[in-house]
């Protein structure tokens, strides 16, 4: 173990995630490393979204942009289709639209042709970005790798993303097709994930966008039984799960994970309260940091923070930073996270 990793290992944002006694409460944000910031563009300089996160350099440089404002962890800059990338499906990323494959999967033939047991090689571009941004951090702070969960990944491999209906027509139409692609999302998702806590991750967050849209029986179908599996094979870091604004909260606890991210649809003093021996992640509305005042966003902090209690919480938004955000906005953000006294 590296100096750097040791020092990591005793980090404000890992003490928390343990839930230890902290000094104050650690923040840091989904997509804080992207559009919203100016000095991102700068570095991007117009290139594609896969040319540029493909750029061990660039996307380094990009990946530590939020370090200036004080957060408490760099999370990598890519995508969650690296992966099925890596795994035989090419994905091209369409303004106003997402993530879309080159050829969606329709056919069992499809399915069968992706690898569930990728090697690092077809993903190098991201262990080099993380070596590279553990030698470029002027002090050692901890790095969170992502993933999404076979879910939200599957539906952009059959090309359908967020609209859930049709979603569900193509899995009541092609339901061998739709577990088989289940299937091998979860084992190349588990590899991944246990290759980058092995490169240095401190920690992981695993994102299911879309499974919150589900009916419980779907989500018990389709979602809650994959994070069990990949949290319980991805093991030795602190494990994030991330369902976007989930009404199922009593099924994510029983996941595994060692912290549960909310969203605005959820009391955080009432998670808490209920599920003490949990670590919960967010859950300021990013809707307020992306139209409100920084006064506005000084208050959701510290009402959040209030909520939090000081322990066993990570301060975080409840879904990413949208593109829109005022910088000033991010910074009252952080900023109020440093100074808050309860």
């Amino acid at each position: 173990m590296t100096v750097a990793e040791m020092k990591n290992k005793d980090h404000l944002l890992v003490r928390a995630a343990r839930g230890e006694a902290i000094e104050r409460v650690p923040v840091w944000a989904m997509r804080q490393a992207g559009r919203w910031d100016p000095e991102f563009h700068k570095i991007r300089s117009g290139l594609g979204f896969y040319d540029f996160s493909e750029n061990v350099e660039l996307a380094a440089k990009a990946s530590i942009l939020p370090v200036r404002f004080g957060v408490d962890a760099v999370i990598l800059f890519y995508d969650i289709t690296t992966l099925p990338v890596s795994m035989g499906l090419p994905f091209s990323l369409q303004p106003n639209i997402g993530p879309v494959p080159a050829s969606p999967v329709r056919t069992l033939e499809a399915v069968l042709k992706l690898n569930p047991y990728p090697q690092p090689e077809t993903y190098s571009h991201v262990t080099r970005m993380l070596t590279q941004v553990q030698k470029t951090l002027d002090k050692p702070m901890p790095i969170l790798a992502f993933a999404g969960a076979p879910f939200t990944v599957a539906t952009y491999c059959i090309g359908t993303g967020k609209d859930i209906n049709a979603t569900r027509k193509f899995i009541q139409e092609q339901p061998i097709i739709w577990h088989e692609l289940l299937e091998r999302l979860t084992s190349a998702t588990i590899g991944f994930l246990k290759t980058m806590i092995a490169h240095g991750a401190c920690a992981y967050q695993l994102f299911d966008s879309w499974a919150g849209m589900l009916t419980e029986k779907e989500y018990d179908l389709w979602a809650q039984p994959f994070h069990r599996r990949i949290l319980a094979g991805a093991t030795g870091a602190p494990r994030i799960l991330f369902v976007k604004e989930c009404p199922y909260l009593h099924k994510q606890v029983e996941t595994g994970a060692d912290i549960i991210s909310l969203g605005k649809r959820n009391d955080l003093k009432e998670a808490r309260d209920k599920y003490p021996h949990l670590v919960f992640q967010g859950n300021v509305d990013e809707n307020i940091l992306r139209t409100g005042t920084p006064a506005e966003v000084k208050i959701a902090v510290e009402e959040c923070l209030r909520k939090g209690g000081g322990t066993r919480h990570i301060l975080n938004l409840n879904h990413g930073v949208d593109r829109t955000t005022p910088v000033a906005n991010f910074e009252t953000f952080v900023k109020t996270a440093h100074e808050f006294k309860g």
